[in-house]
């Protein structure tokens, strides 16, 4: 007596579904490689301008904040202030939270760094008495907004020499270009969406006659939709790898002349790529970008031939 075979559990069709369409999309997108990699190529571009602008961005930023920890504030003490007291005031300072370093230079230092560096040694030798003042050099460690205001009230110091003002602008500079990067994402974006939904509608058409026995068959628009979701994630996913990989080339060409340039100036400033957790989600955006552009298309043209969706 032969035993019937099981039903398959509709759980069981679903996933198996699910599993055909996620292997059969990339068998096509494989079996076409010459459009595949001019799609591929066009969305990585891109979905790159954008990433690009914000690797820069950030970049600028953590230099920016690099500087601000590190930017001296330069105090000249009063004619009549003398060594022991100059001394006296620079051990004080030392002990503050908000200070990170103090480097006291005397009037015979600065003379000496003048003659060397600046030329001026003759000039002042000539007036006779040396006029320089005793010099604190102040690395500041919390807010040097603060700090320098504060140092403006010792009865000490004359001249305090701190500018604020680079900090507020490089600030509305980041802050414009942030905005310009997210307007530049949306409209890279839309036509990522596009290229993708042109390359899906375009397998469409391919398919036509097989969809239209699909639906004579009875299969519901989320069957038939399936596919096609896998095949724009496919294109997706493998722009923004393309866009990662292109972008990480262009930071390993521009890595030693940022170094050689950074070293002049006394740094050690290297650019910084993009970290895996950003990898990983600029990977998971370009599938759901590919995605979206395959469904919206799928959506328009099941509408056409299916009075309803079911």
């Amino acid at each position: 007596m032969r035993v019937p075979s099981p039903k398959p559990s509709p759980v069981g069709t679903w996933f198996d579904h699910h599993l055909y369409s996620f292997v059969a999309s990339l068998g096509r997108v494989l079996g076409k490689p010459w459009a595949t990699l001019l799609t591929i190529g066009v969305m990585a571009v891109a979905l790159a301008l954008p990433l690009g602008l914000w690797l820069v961005l950030g970049n600028v930023e953590r230099f920016a904040g690099h500087v601000e920890q590190s930017r001296e504030i330069s105090v000249f003490l009063k004619q009549d202030v003398d060594a022991a007291r100059a001394e006296a005031l620079a051990q004080d300072l030392r002990g503050r939270r908000n200070v990170g370093k103090v480097e006291l230079r005397t009037p015979q230092q600065g003379l000496d760094e003048l003659r060397d560096k600046g030329g001026l040694g003759d000039a002042i030798d000539a007036a006779g008495n040396n006029p320089l003042p005793f010099l604190l050099i102040i690395t500041p460690k919390g807010d040097e907004t603060m700090l320098a205001d504060g140092l403006r009230q010792l009865p000490e110091a004359d001249v305090v020499q701190h500018d604020a003002q680079w900090r507020a602008r490089l600030d509305d500079w980041l802050r414009f270009g942030t905005r310009v990067a997210w307007v530049l994402a949306a409209l890279l974006s839309l036509g990522a969406l596009l290229v993708v939904g042109n390359t899906v509608r375009l397998d469409i058409q391919s398919r036509r006659e097989e969809i239209g026995v699909l639906q004579l068959l009875g299969a519901t628009d989320g069957f038939i939709r399936r596919p096609f979701l896998y095949l724009g994630a496919w294109y997706g996913l493998a722009a923004g790898a393309a866009a990662i990989g292109l972008l990480t080339a262009m930071g390993f060409a521009l890595q030693e002349p940022l170094a050689e340039l950074a070293r002049s100036y006394g740094s050690h400033f290297e650019l910084a790529g993009f970290t895996p957790m950003q990898i990983l989600i600029v990977l998971i955006g370009a599938a759901l970008l590919g995605w979206l552009g395959g469904g919206l298309v799928t959506g328009h043209f099941l509408r056409q031939t299916r009075p309803t969706e079911t």
